[in-house]
């Protein structure tokens, strides 16, 4: 048996809603990965220790550079140089991180569908 729709119900209105709303989304998703590229070449620097340690990261969490001052290389104390390391790298990575979830937000306007980024 087919339902029939009410008389002067048209659906027309409804499929150019959903199209429209998919047109939408797709273009959100092209702007998303756009913005994701780009931010995926930029650079994130974080230092630790007062300047002793700086390290690098590509937006796509890839460590690029490492600077250690030679004031902080003590072979007795090589956890110490180890925390100042982890702290830069950890540092970086947040910035890296916060970055894209904040562009992301301002693109999709706070939308959150699983799988769109």
């Amino acid at each position: 048996m087919k339902a029939r729709l009410p008389k002067g119900y048209s659906n027309s209105g409804a499929n150019t809603n959903i199209q429209q709303l998919a047109r939408q989304a797709q273009k959100m998703q092209e702007e998303m990965d756009e913005a994701s590229k780009q931010l995926d070449e930029k650079d994130y620097s974080a230092t630790a220790g007062g300047g002793a340690v700086t390290a690098t990261v590509k937006g796509s969490l890839e460590v690029t550079s490492l600077e250690i001052s030679k004031d902080v290389v003590d072979p007795e104390d090589i956890d110490m140089l180890s925390d100042l390391v982890m702290a830069a790298v950890n540092e970086a990575i947040r910035k890296a991180r916060d970055e894209k979830a904040e562009t992301m937000d301002k693109i999709s306007g706070g939308l959150n569908v699983p799988g769109l980024f």
